[in-house]
């Protein structure tokens, strides 16, 4: 059995950051916490690439336009959707969540999701430290993972 064992090494990973910048205050402090926890992992400063847009639905865009780069191990998506009292925050809820979730695959790009949906302001608040640094140990991991299989892949194919 060949169990592939999590790696949290972020020393050699290239990180870009879409952060949605309606709600500002509470995405503003996820980034920091997000690229506080990246560093923590090893990711150089010069290794992490930050982007912001004006909301949720226009970070699928932004994420494509960074995976068609091909300058990024793996990418985060930052920002927070909060419910009002219309049917607006389903229609950005689900549209930007299968945004993100398309990118990644299209692409094969580990994205880390960390938009926030939430009822309220408080409920955000609550979620901000957790989302974040789940956000960035996600993007590390997977993009260690990714890597690897990719690497193995190539190697197989070499024999």
């Amino acid at each position: 059995m060949n169990i592939i064992a999590p790696n949290l090494d972020g020393a050699h990973l290239r990180i870009g950051i879409v952060q949605a910048r309606f709600t500002n205050e509470i995405g503003s402090e996820m980034l920091k916490v997000c690229c506080r926890t990246l560093q923590e992992l090893g990711v150089a400063d010069n290794n992490i690439t930050v982007a912001t847009v004006p909301g949720a639905l226009e970070v699928p865009l932004v994420l494509q336009n960074m995976a068609a780069s091909e300058q990024y191990d793996a990418l985060i998506a930052i920002g927070v959707v909060i419910r009002g009292e219309t049917y607006h925050f389903e229609l950005v809820s689900n549209e930007s969540g299968s945004g993100v979730t398309r990118v990644g695959l299209d692409y094969n790009i580990p994205i880390a999701n960390a938009i926030l949906t939430t009822e309220n302001d408080e409920q955000a608040v609550a979620r901000i430290e957790e989302k974040a640094a789940d956000a960035a140990k996600v993007a590390v991991e997977c993009a260690n993972l990714v890597n690897y299989l990719i690497e193995e892949q190539f190697d197989d194919e070499e024999e």
